[in-house]
């Protein structure tokens, strides 16, 4: 399994209803690409105080580096980029083999 990690750091003038909207069509994004495995979401709740600023992330989980590829220039995925790039201070990505030590 490919695990995808997806972290938000919204940009000082992205609104309240800015954000909601976001959240929403990162949520739809599975019923529209159907490589997506897994999804799961929330805000940030660590204790540690090293969120950097982060404050929404999300995890998806693919079969395998080909199904992540496929998502990734999905035309939906590629239409949610374009609409939450406005609106990032930053944005971290991480994927990793879940299978591999």
């Amino acid at each position: 399994m490919i695990e995808h990690i997806v972290l938000f750091r919204f940009a000082p003038h992205a609104s309240r209803a800015d954000i909601d909207a976001v959240l929403a069509a990162f949520a739809a994004l599975p019923a529209a690409i159907p490589q997506v495995r897994g999804f799961r979401a929330g805000t940030d709740i660590s204790p540690e105080n090293l969120a950097q600023g982060y404050t929404h992330g999300w995890l998806l989980r693919f079969d395998d580096a080909a199904a992540l590829q496929h998502y990734l220039a999905h035309p939906a995925h590629q239409a949610f980029v374009a609409r939450v790039q406005p609106l990032l201070a930053q944005a971290l990505v991480f994927d990793f083999d879940s299978g591999q030590p």
